[in-house]
Protein backbone atom coordinates (compact mmCIF):
# COMPACT_ATOMS: atom_id res chain seq x y z
CA UNK A 1 0.00 0.00 0.00
CA UNK A 2 1.30 3.13 -0.88
CA UNK A 3 1.87 6.28 1.10
CA UNK A 4 -1.15 7.96 -0.48
CA UNK A 5 -3.12 5.17 0.09
CA UNK A 6 -2.84 4.68 4.02
CA UNK A 7 -3.04 8.69 4.27
CA UNK A 8 -6.66 8.01 1.99
CA UNK A 9 -7.67 5.62 4.84
CA UNK A 10 -6.98 7.73 7.61
CA UNK A 11 -9.27 9.72 9.39
CA UNK A 12 -8.50 13.74 8.65
CA UNK A 13 -7.97 15.80 11.41
CA UNK A 14 -9.52 19.34 10.38
CA UNK A 15 -7.21 22.80 9.75
CA UNK A 16 -9.09 25.57 11.20
CA UNK A 17 -6.32 28.03 11.71
CA UNK A 18 -3.10 28.36 10.06
CA UNK A 19 -0.02 26.91 12.44
CA UNK A 20 1.11 31.00 12.78
CA UNK A 21 -2.14 32.48 12.78
CA UNK A 22 -3.58 34.59 10.07
CA UNK A 23 -1.11 36.91 8.56
CA UNK A 24 -2.19 40.62 8.03
CA UNK A 25 -2.80 41.93 5.06
CA UNK A 26 -0.01 43.95 3.27
CA UNK A 27 -1.20 47.00 1.54
CA UNK A 28 1.74 49.59 1.09
CA UNK A 29 4.85 49.63 -0.91
CA UNK A 30 7.08 49.26 2.27
CA UNK A 31 5.22 46.16 3.63
CA UNK A 32 5.43 44.44 0.18
CA UNK A 33 9.51 45.48 0.24
CA UNK A 34 9.82 43.88 3.73
CA UNK A 35 7.64 40.62 2.22
CA UNK A 36 9.68 40.51 -0.87
CA UNK A 37 12.90 40.52 1.80
CA UNK A 38 11.76 38.00 4.04
CA UNK A 39 10.76 35.21 1.22
CA UNK A 40 14.25 35.93 -0.24
CA UNK A 41 15.56 34.91 3.16
CA UNK A 42 13.67 31.60 2.81
CA UNK A 43 14.49 28.10 0.67
CA UNK A 44 12.38 25.87 -1.94
CA UNK A 45 9.84 26.55 -4.21
CA UNK A 46 6.85 29.06 -3.11
CA UNK A 47 2.93 28.40 -2.19
CA UNK A 48 0.80 30.78 -4.44
CA UNK A 49 -2.59 31.40 -4.70
CA UNK A 50 -4.92 34.23 -6.02
CA UNK A 51 -8.18 35.55 -5.42
CA UNK A 52 -10.28 36.63 -7.98
CA UNK A 53 -14.36 38.14 -7.70
CA UNK A 54 -15.51 36.04 -10.39
CA UNK A 55 -18.88 36.29 -11.09
CA UNK A 56 -18.62 40.09 -9.34
CA UNK A 57 -16.87 41.85 -11.86
CA UNK A 58 -15.45 41.89 -15.71
CA UNK A 59 -12.37 41.77 -15.12
CA UNK A 60 -9.98 38.30 -14.13
CA UNK A 61 -7.66 40.59 -11.52
CA UNK A 62 -6.55 39.15 -8.01
CA UNK A 63 -7.66 40.92 -5.53
CA UNK A 64 -5.72 38.99 -3.05
CA UNK A 65 -2.42 37.02 -3.25
CA UNK A 66 -1.16 34.48 -0.84
CA UNK A 67 2.13 33.62 -0.86
CA UNK A 68 4.07 30.91 1.95
CA UNK A 69 7.67 29.69 1.31
CA UNK A 70 9.62 27.67 4.50
CA UNK A 71 11.60 29.63 6.41
CA UNK A 72 9.43 32.94 5.49
CA UNK A 73 5.95 32.09 6.36
CA UNK A 74 3.13 33.21 5.01
CA UNK A 75 1.78 36.44 3.36
CA UNK A 76 -1.48 37.74 2.33
CA UNK A 77 -0.44 40.99 0.07
CA UNK A 78 -3.69 43.46 -1.69
CA UNK A 79 -2.25 44.06 -5.07
CA UNK A 80 -5.20 47.17 -5.48
CA UNK A 81 -3.50 49.73 -3.45
CA UNK A 82 0.03 48.14 -4.60
CA UNK A 83 -0.30 47.45 -8.32
CA UNK A 84 2.37 49.38 -9.21
CA UNK A 85 5.05 48.59 -6.67
CA UNK A 86 5.13 45.43 -7.08
CA UNK A 87 8.74 45.38 -8.59
CA UNK A 88 10.90 44.15 -5.35
CA UNK A 89 8.40 41.19 -4.81
CA UNK A 90 8.49 40.10 -8.50
CA UNK A 91 12.56 40.58 -8.32
CA UNK A 92 12.59 37.32 -5.99
CA UNK A 93 9.54 35.25 -6.65
CA UNK A 94 9.89 35.60 -10.64
CA UNK A 95 12.98 33.48 -10.54
CA UNK A 96 11.20 30.85 -8.21
CA UNK A 97 9.57 27.29 -8.40
CA UNK A 98 5.73 28.32 -8.14
CA UNK A 99 3.40 25.81 -6.54
CA UNK A 100 -0.43 26.01 -7.34
CA UNK A 101 -3.10 24.61 -7.40
CA UNK A 102 -5.49 25.10 -11.00
CA UNK A 103 -2.49 27.18 -12.01
CA UNK A 104 -3.88 28.32 -15.14
CA UNK A 105 -7.03 29.91 -13.30
CA UNK A 106 -4.41 32.07 -11.82
CA UNK A 107 -1.53 32.89 -13.41
CA UNK A 108 -3.21 35.67 -16.07
CA UNK A 109 -4.22 38.03 -13.55
CA UNK A 110 -1.04 37.47 -11.32
CA UNK A 111 1.27 37.78 -14.86
CA UNK A 112 -0.74 41.73 -15.16
CA UNK A 113 0.98 42.51 -12.13
CA UNK A 114 4.23 41.75 -13.46
CA UNK A 115 4.30 38.34 -11.35
CA UNK A 116 5.70 35.13 -13.54
CA UNK A 117 7.12 31.91 -12.34
CA UNK A 118 10.30 30.79 -14.04
CA UNK A 119 9.00 27.03 -13.19
CA UNK A 120 5.60 25.80 -11.84
CA UNK A 121 4.23 23.13 -10.73
CA UNK A 122 0.66 22.50 -10.49
CA UNK A 123 -0.73 20.03 -7.83
CA UNK A 124 -4.03 19.90 -9.37
CA UNK A 125 -2.92 18.95 -13.21
CA UNK A 126 -0.47 16.86 -11.11
CA UNK A 127 -3.20 14.88 -9.06
CA UNK A 128 -4.97 14.61 -12.57
CA UNK A 129 -1.82 12.95 -14.43
CA UNK A 130 -1.50 10.27 -11.34
CA UNK A 131 -5.01 9.55 -11.31
CA UNK A 132 -6.55 10.90 -8.12
CA UNK A 133 -10.26 10.59 -9.06
CA UNK A 134 -11.31 13.71 -6.86
CA UNK A 135 -8.46 16.11 -7.29
CA UNK A 136 -10.19 19.55 -5.61
CA UNK A 137 -7.44 21.69 -2.92
CA UNK A 138 -9.29 20.14 -0.35
CA UNK A 139 -9.66 16.57 -1.40
CA UNK A 140 -6.45 15.67 -2.31
CA UNK A 141 -4.71 17.84 0.83
CA UNK A 142 -7.21 14.94 2.83
CA UNK A 143 -6.14 12.25 0.70
CA UNK A 144 -2.43 12.84 0.27
CA UNK A 145 -1.74 14.72 3.92
CA UNK A 146 -4.46 13.47 6.40
CA UNK A 147 -5.95 16.88 6.85
CA UNK A 148 -8.79 18.30 6.59
CA UNK A 149 -9.63 21.78 4.07
CA UNK A 150 -13.12 23.85 5.07
CA UNK A 151 -13.85 25.49 1.99
CA UNK A 152 -16.66 28.13 1.61
CA UNK A 153 -15.27 31.26 0.74
CA UNK A 154 -13.97 30.46 -3.21
CA UNK A 155 -16.75 32.15 -4.79
CA UNK A 156 -17.20 35.21 -2.94
CA UNK A 157 -16.76 39.05 -3.93
CA UNK A 158 -13.01 39.46 -3.34
CA UNK A 159 -13.34 42.96 -4.29
CA UNK A 160 -15.01 43.73 -1.08
CA UNK A 161 -13.09 45.98 0.90
CA UNK A 162 -12.38 45.47 3.96
CA UNK A 163 -12.05 41.89 3.64
CA UNK A 164 -13.77 39.55 6.64
CA UNK A 165 -11.39 37.92 9.14
CA UNK A 166 -12.92 34.60 8.33
CA UNK A 167 -12.32 34.84 4.36
CA UNK A 168 -8.43 35.66 5.31
CA UNK A 169 -8.34 32.77 7.43
CA UNK A 170 -9.58 30.85 4.57
CA UNK A 171 -7.04 32.38 2.43
CA UNK A 172 -4.12 31.32 4.18
CA UNK A 173 -5.05 28.14 4.70
CA UNK A 174 -4.98 27.86 0.43
CA UNK A 175 -1.33 27.89 1.35
CA UNK A 176 -1.05 26.22 4.12
CA UNK A 177 -0.19 23.10 2.71
CA UNK A 178 0.34 23.83 -0.63
CA UNK A 179 3.97 22.91 -0.22
CA UNK A 180 3.60 19.35 1.49
CA UNK A 181 0.99 18.77 -1.14
CA UNK A 182 3.37 19.34 -3.85
CA UNK A 183 5.87 16.87 -2.35
CA UNK A 184 3.39 14.34 -2.01
CA UNK A 185 1.87 14.54 -5.42
CA UNK A 186 5.79 14.72 -6.82
CA UNK A 187 6.21 11.17 -5.14
CA UNK A 188 2.74 9.60 -6.36
CA UNK A 189 3.91 10.60 -9.80
CA UNK A 190 7.43 9.21 -9.28
CA UNK A 191 6.24 5.77 -8.15
CA UNK A 192 4.18 5.63 -11.38
CA UNK A 193 6.79 7.40 -13.80
CA UNK A 194 5.24 9.74 -15.10
CA UNK A 195 7.44 12.56 -13.69
CA UNK A 196 8.80 13.90 -16.89
CA UNK A 197 5.44 13.89 -18.07
CA UNK A 198 3.90 16.00 -15.54
CA UNK A 199 7.09 18.60 -16.18
CA UNK A 200 6.34 19.05 -20.01
CA UNK A 201 2.44 19.61 -18.72
CA UNK A 202 3.47 22.35 -16.47
CA UNK A 203 6.15 23.82 -18.44
CA UNK A 204 3.17 23.86 -21.11
CA UNK A 205 0.74 25.44 -18.71
CA UNK A 206 3.83 28.17 -18.08
CA UNK A 207 4.48 29.13 -21.34
CA UNK A 208 0.81 29.59 -22.45
CA UNK A 209 -0.77 32.59 -23.30
CA UNK A 210 -4.50 33.56 -22.59
CA UNK A 211 -6.32 32.82 -25.18
CA UNK A 212 -8.05 35.58 -27.53
CA UNK A 213 -11.31 36.17 -27.08
CA UNK A 214 -13.71 34.51 -29.29
CA UNK A 215 -15.99 35.29 -31.93
CA UNK A 216 -19.39 35.74 -31.84
CA UNK A 217 -19.30 35.02 -27.80
CA UNK A 218 -22.84 37.00 -27.91
CA UNK A 219 -24.33 33.28 -29.40
CA UNK A 220 -23.54 31.80 -26.08
CA UNK A 221 -26.28 33.74 -24.51
CA UNK A 222 -28.68 31.37 -22.09
CA UNK A 223 -31.75 30.49 -23.92
CA UNK A 224 -30.69 31.65 -27.59
CA UNK A 225 -32.00 28.43 -28.90
CA UNK A 226 -35.24 29.32 -28.51
CA UNK A 227 -35.14 32.40 -31.07
CA UNK A 228 -35.99 31.57 -34.89
CA UNK A 229 -35.59 34.84 -36.28
CA UNK A 230 -32.76 36.60 -38.11
CA UNK A 231 -33.22 39.53 -36.43
CA UNK A 232 -34.06 38.51 -33.12
CA UNK A 233 -30.53 36.76 -33.23
CA UNK A 234 -29.64 40.67 -34.47
CA UNK A 235 -31.52 41.96 -30.99
CA UNK A 236 -29.41 39.51 -28.99
CA UNK A 237 -26.33 40.03 -30.38
CA UNK A 238 -26.67 44.41 -30.07
CA UNK A 239 -27.86 43.76 -26.63
CA UNK A 240 -25.25 41.39 -25.88
CA UNK A 241 -22.08 43.85 -27.27
CA UNK A 242 -23.86 46.94 -25.36
CA UNK A 243 -24.24 45.13 -22.24
CA UNK A 244 -20.19 44.17 -22.51
CA UNK A 245 -19.05 47.56 -23.25
CA UNK A 246 -20.99 48.77 -20.10
CA UNK A 247 -19.60 45.95 -18.03
CA UNK A 248 -16.32 46.49 -19.43
CA UNK A 249 -16.70 50.03 -18.53
CA UNK A 250 -17.20 49.48 -15.12
CA UNK A 251 -15.75 46.44 -14.20
CA UNK A 252 -18.85 44.33 -13.17
CA UNK A 253 -19.95 40.92 -14.16
CA UNK A 254 -22.15 41.47 -17.06
CA UNK A 255 -24.70 39.30 -15.67
CA UNK A 256 -24.68 41.64 -13.28
CA UNK A 257 -25.75 44.60 -15.95
CA UNK A 258 -28.24 42.46 -17.37
CA UNK A 259 -29.22 39.04 -16.98
CA UNK A 260 -29.45 36.58 -19.99
CA UNK A 261 -32.99 35.67 -19.82
CA UNK A 262 -33.18 39.99 -20.14
CA UNK A 263 -31.96 39.86 -23.23
CA UNK A 264 -34.24 36.83 -24.25
CA UNK A 265 -37.16 38.35 -23.81
CA UNK A 266 -36.04 41.96 -25.57
CA UNK A 267 -35.43 39.70 -28.52
CA UNK A 268 -38.78 38.18 -28.83
CA UNK A 269 -40.38 41.63 -27.92
CA UNK A 270 -38.46 43.58 -30.29
CA UNK A 271 -39.72 46.59 -28.05
CA UNK A 272 -40.33 49.98 -29.73
CA UNK A 273 -40.58 52.41 -26.92
CA UNK A 274 -39.09 53.14 -23.39
CA UNK A 275 -42.21 52.14 -21.58
CA UNK A 276 -42.79 48.82 -23.61
CA UNK A 277 -38.93 48.10 -22.57
CA UNK A 278 -39.27 48.91 -19.04
CA UNK A 279 -42.71 46.65 -19.19
CA UNK A 280 -40.24 43.69 -19.81
CA UNK A 281 -39.28 41.58 -16.49
CA UNK A 282 -36.00 43.11 -15.10
CA UNK A 283 -35.81 46.10 -17.81
CA UNK A 284 -38.28 48.09 -15.53
CA UNK A 285 -35.71 47.40 -11.93
CA UNK A 286 -33.79 50.11 -11.10
CA UNK A 287 -30.46 49.18 -11.85
CA UNK A 288 -31.91 48.39 -15.47
CA UNK A 289 -33.72 51.83 -15.93
CA UNK A 290 -30.79 53.83 -15.71
CA UNK A 291 -29.39 52.45 -19.09
CA UNK A 292 -32.99 52.39 -20.56
CA UNK A 293 -31.92 54.64 -23.62
CA UNK A 294 -28.89 52.40 -24.07
CA UNK A 295 -30.69 49.29 -24.44
CA UNK A 296 -33.56 50.63 -26.25
CA UNK A 297 -30.81 52.10 -28.66
CA UNK A 298 -29.77 48.62 -29.04
CA UNK A 299 -32.62 47.37 -30.08
CA UNK A 300 -33.27 50.14 -32.30
CA UNK A 301 -29.75 49.20 -33.96
CA UNK A 302 -30.65 45.15 -34.72
CA UNK A 303 -34.25 46.52 -35.69
CA UNK A 304 -33.06 48.62 -38.78
CA UNK A 305 -30.20 46.84 -40.06
CA UNK A 306 -30.58 45.28 -43.96
CA UNK A 307 -30.98 41.73 -44.23
CA UNK A 308 -27.61 41.55 -45.42
CA UNK A 309 -26.04 42.48 -42.41
CA UNK A 310 -28.16 40.29 -40.21
CA UNK A 311 -26.37 37.26 -38.03
CA UNK A 312 -27.30 33.87 -40.16
CA UNK A 313 -29.49 30.96 -37.37
CA UNK A 314 -27.02 28.69 -37.30
CA UNK A 315 -22.55 29.50 -36.09
CA UNK A 316 -19.76 28.89 -38.67
CA UNK A 317 -17.55 26.88 -36.46
CA UNK A 318 -13.69 27.20 -36.80
CA UNK A 319 -12.71 23.97 -37.54
CA UNK A 320 -15.41 20.73 -37.41
CA UNK A 321 -18.68 20.60 -36.98
CA UNK A 322 -21.00 19.45 -33.55
CA UNK A 323 -19.99 15.62 -33.57
CA UNK A 324 -24.06 15.23 -33.62
CA UNK A 325 -23.53 15.82 -37.50
CA UNK A 326 -20.79 13.80 -38.29
CA UNK A 327 -22.51 10.89 -39.23
CA UNK A 328 -25.06 12.64 -41.67
CA UNK A 329 -22.66 14.44 -43.64
CA UNK A 330 -19.38 12.41 -43.27
CA UNK A 331 -20.04 8.96 -41.81
CA UNK A 332 -15.99 7.76 -42.80
CA UNK A 333 -15.47 10.99 -40.48
CA UNK A 334 -17.47 9.86 -38.11
CA UNK A 335 -15.88 6.33 -37.73
CA UNK A 336 -12.67 7.48 -37.47
CA UNK A 337 -13.95 9.40 -34.33
CA UNK A 338 -14.97 6.49 -32.78
CA UNK A 339 -12.09 4.49 -33.46
CA UNK A 340 -9.63 7.47 -32.37
CA UNK A 341 -11.79 7.88 -28.93
CA UNK A 342 -11.79 4.06 -28.55
CA UNK A 343 -7.72 3.96 -28.78
CA UNK A 344 -7.82 7.45 -26.35
CA UNK A 345 -9.99 5.48 -24.00
CA UNK A 346 -8.14 2.53 -23.68
CA UNK A 347 -4.71 4.71 -23.32
CA UNK A 348 -6.77 6.49 -20.30
CA UNK A 349 -7.53 3.29 -18.62
CA UNK A 350 -4.21 1.75 -18.80
CA UNK A 351 -1.98 4.77 -17.73
CA UNK A 352 -4.58 6.17 -15.47
CA UNK A 353 -4.70 9.45 -16.85
CA UNK A 354 -7.86 11.13 -18.24
CA UNK A 355 -8.55 11.15 -21.53
CA UNK A 356 -8.38 14.48 -22.15
CA UNK A 357 -5.36 15.04 -20.35
CA UNK A 358 -3.74 12.12 -22.69
CA UNK A 359 -5.16 14.75 -26.04
CA UNK A 360 -7.45 17.77 -25.92
CA UNK A 361 -11.08 16.38 -27.69
CA UNK A 362 -10.35 19.05 -30.14
CA UNK A 363 -7.13 18.08 -31.61
CA UNK A 364 -8.70 14.49 -31.84
CA UNK A 365 -11.79 15.86 -33.54
CA UNK A 366 -9.59 18.11 -36.05
CA UNK A 367 -7.31 15.07 -36.70
CA UNK A 368 -10.36 12.47 -37.39
CA UNK A 369 -12.31 15.34 -39.28
CA UNK A 370 -9.78 16.31 -42.15
CA UNK A 371 -6.38 16.38 -40.24
CA UNK A 372 -4.50 15.02 -43.35
CA UNK A 373 -5.02 15.44 -46.75
CA UNK A 374 -5.35 11.15 -47.45
CA UNK A 375 -8.51 11.30 -45.60
CA UNK A 376 -9.88 13.43 -48.34
CA UNK A 377 -8.50 11.80 -50.93
CA UNK A 378 -9.47 8.17 -49.58
CA UNK A 379 -5.69 6.91 -49.90
CA UNK A 380 -3.27 5.55 -47.19
CA UNK A 381 -0.12 7.63 -46.08
CA UNK A 382 3.16 6.19 -46.66
CA UNK A 383 4.07 6.84 -43.03
CA UNK A 384 0.74 7.41 -41.25
CA UNK A 385 2.87 7.29 -37.40
CA UNK A 386 5.01 10.60 -38.98
CA UNK A 387 1.85 12.34 -40.16
CA UNK A 388 -0.16 11.64 -37.45
CA UNK A 389 2.68 13.36 -34.92
CA UNK A 390 3.27 15.98 -37.11
CA UNK A 391 -0.29 16.76 -36.91
CA UNK A 392 -0.64 16.51 -33.29
CA UNK A 393 2.06 18.52 -33.07
CA UNK A 394 1.26 21.89 -34.67
CA UNK A 395 -1.72 21.24 -32.77
CA UNK A 396 0.23 21.74 -29.43
CA UNK A 397 0.64 17.90 -28.37
CA UNK A 398 3.73 17.57 -26.02
CA UNK A 399 6.40 15.21 -26.75
CA UNK A 400 5.27 12.64 -23.97
CA UNK A 401 1.72 12.36 -25.63
CA UNK A 402 2.86 11.93 -28.43
CA UNK A 403 4.83 9.05 -27.33
CA UNK A 404 1.54 7.44 -26.11
CA UNK A 405 -0.93 8.16 -28.24
CA UNK A 406 0.50 8.28 -32.11
CA UNK A 407 1.12 4.56 -32.54
CA UNK A 408 -2.67 3.71 -31.15
CA UNK A 409 -4.15 6.07 -33.51
CA UNK A 410 -2.48 5.33 -36.51
CA UNK A 411 -3.28 1.49 -35.44
CA UNK A 412 -7.32 2.56 -34.70
CA UNK A 413 -7.31 4.82 -38.45
CA UNK A 414 -5.07 3.27 -40.48
CA UNK A 415 -4.47 -0.47 -39.22
CA UNK A 416 -0.93 0.48 -39.33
Amino acid sequence: MSVADESENAVAVPLLVPADGVPPVLDTAADVADAAARLAAGSGPLAVDAERASGFRYSNRAYLIQLRRNGSGSFLIDPIPVHGELGPLAEVINELEWVLHSADQDLPGLAELGLRPARLFDTELGGRLAGFERVGLAAMVERLLGRELRKGHGAADWSTRPLPADWLNYAALDVELLLELRDAVAAALDEQGKTDWAAQEFEHIRRTEPNAPKADRWRRTSGIHTLRRTRQLAVVRELWTTRDELARGRDVAPARILPDSAIIAAAEAEPKTIAQLRGLPVFGGPRQRRYSREWLGAVERARTLPDSALPTLTQSYDGPPPVNRWERRDPEAAARLTAARTAMASLSEQHAIPVENLLTPDLVRRLCWDGLPEFRSGTTPDDPTAEIDDFLKAGGARPWQRELAVPQLAKALFGA
